[in-house]
């Protein structure tokens, strides 16, 4: 049956958070999206605040980036490394904003159009919790509460974890309902082996750690962890490997499938009201 979008409560407040924004990046499936999702909710009336890395290849003249310094400054700790957090902002056609997570250990500029991901596949964990952990703290400090976060890419992937472990009870993320995007893109190598440490130095359980534990995180692994601390998967890529989808079915979790079209944005729209 046909969910009426009249069917569930409004949703006025979506957090989404992207491995990749078009137009910041060059246009992909994913990119597309990421600018497609938080411009049509816009147009629907929901507020939308939008978070991407700050790859080294983004131009910043050209795309109005500036920083923000009352966000700015705070140095997050990563295996024993401080690592200042940089925030830099810009805006839509539909005045939504985006912010871009930005630290030149992780997003330096680079003379190549590959992202830092591929090019520095070794450091791809660390990149990961830097860039979910300066996610969270900038909506702390907006003081902005989301009914729904959306989280799109592998990139993203632990900012679930984070907030279901140790900000549950944080206001900005306590009731939120939080749901994962599946792409057929994956990390360019295995995350490191030494992943489960640091992650267990910020406060993470042993017991979510386990099976991950000095072992390389491959995408499999890290989708098995996120689907215990999201609340719904939308499958956003047509092709999506089988044995993942096996893993979403098998966790009993609502789910969208991937259909072609035009209408994504408001099928999304809807299978948020039903969470």
């Amino acid at each position: 049956m046909k969910i009426r979008l009249t069917d569930y409560m409004d949703i006025k407040n979506v957090l989404f958070i992207s491995q990749e924004i078009s137009p910041y990046l060059p246009d992909t499936a994913m990119s597309k999206m990421g600018f497609d999702i938080p411009q049509g909710l816009q147009e629907q009336g929901v507020q939308v605040r939008t978070f991407m890395p700050k790859y080294g290849i983004i131009n910043e003249r050209r795309n109005q980036l500036h920083e923000v310094i009352r966000l700015s400054g705070m140095n997050i700790i990563i295996d024993d490394s401080d690592h200042p957090l940089i925030i830099k902002v810009a805006t839509l056609p539909s005045r939504a904003q985006v912010y871009f997570i930005y630290n030149d250990d992780f997003f330096a500029h680079t003379l190549t159009k590959e992202l830092e991901t591929v090019t520095s596949p070794d450091d791809n964990d660390e990149r990961s919790i830097f860039f979910v952990r300066g996610v969270i703290e900038t909506v702390r400090k907006l003081r902005w509460i989301p009914q729904v976060i959306h989280c799109s890419g592998w990139i993203t992937a632990l900012a679930m974890v984070y907030m279901r472990e140790l900000y549950s009870d944080d206001p900005s993320f306590r009731d939120a309902k939080i749901v994962y995007s599946l792409w057929d893109d994956e990390p360019a190598k295995e995350l490191d082996s030494r992943m489960a440490v640091k992650l267990k130095q910020d406060g993470i359980s042993d017991e979510t750690l386990a099976d991950i534990l000095d072992k390389p995180v491959d995408n499999t692994m890290l989708t098995r962890l996120v689907l215990k601390h999201c609340d719904g998967v939308i499958q956003s890529s047509a092709n999506v490997k089988p044995e993942i989808l096996d893993i979403v079915k098998e966790s009993g979790l609502p789910f969208l499938p991937y259909a072609e079209g035009e209408e994504y944005v408001k099928n999304y729209l809807e299978f948020y009201k039903t969470l």
